[in-house]
């Protein structure tokens, strides 16, 4: 399996932009850094989109972005806080686990059914973990999106429990091995877009 399989997968159409613009910025490297991102190219999105740096030297992941329903569920934009700072010590061993396996695989991740439990309500919808690395060979950062339906969320309800249930993974094709088959017809050429 590689990118076509994962993108063919996801149910969500932002979070195949989101992953469309991720394979995109690789060019023939296996994974983007984060400086190849271009916001512009899935500024729709960027309120459900999350990212992480991982320190390979002391494995530790810091907050690089919340967007702004993702800091709205979690009642704090976690930028800049080591993982263990921003979530509960369960919940940040959960989450360090998975992101772990995202970057070290290095593998694309996609969660779809449940994803949230809430005020005694479940949430579902899709969920994605995507490497980055700056060399495009060592994962050193993860770019994460979680797409779902709760119009009526309200953080006085309650803290929000992340679910993980029905992961799938997905290994990264190496260097110079991916299709560079477009997956949208609407992407605009790459001279166009903005720095």
């Amino acid at each position: 399996m590689h990118f076509d399989a994962f993108h063919d997968a996801l149910a969500s159409p932002a979070l195949k932009a989101i992953a469309a613009h991720w394979d995109d910025a690789r060019e023939d490297a296996s994974m983007p850094s984060w400086e190849q991102l271009q916001p512009a190219r899935i500024a729709p999105h960027l309120t459900i989109v999350w990212a992480y740096r991982y320190d390979r030297a002391n494995g530790q992941f810091t907050g690089r972005l919340a967007g702004g329903r993702v800091a709205r569920a979690f009642e704090q934009n976690f930028r800049g806080l080591p993982l263990e700072e921003a979530f509960a010590p369960a919940l940040a061993g959960r989450v360090k686990e998975l992101m772990s396996r995202v970057v070290n695989g290095p593998v694309m991740g996609r969660c779809a059914g449940p994803l949230f439990k809430h005020a005694g309500r479940t949430f579902h919808g899709e969920r994605i973990c995507l490497p980055l690395a700056s060399d495009g060979i060592h994962g050193d950062g993860v770019l994460g999106a979680s797409a779902y339906h709760y119009p009526d969320y309200s953080p006085e309800s309650g803290p929000l429990e992340l679910i993980f249930e029905n992961e799938k993974w997905y290994p990264i094709r190496a260097a110079g091995g991916k299709s560079h088959a477009p997956h949208r017809s609407d992407a605009p050429p790459r001279a166009l877009d903005p720095a």
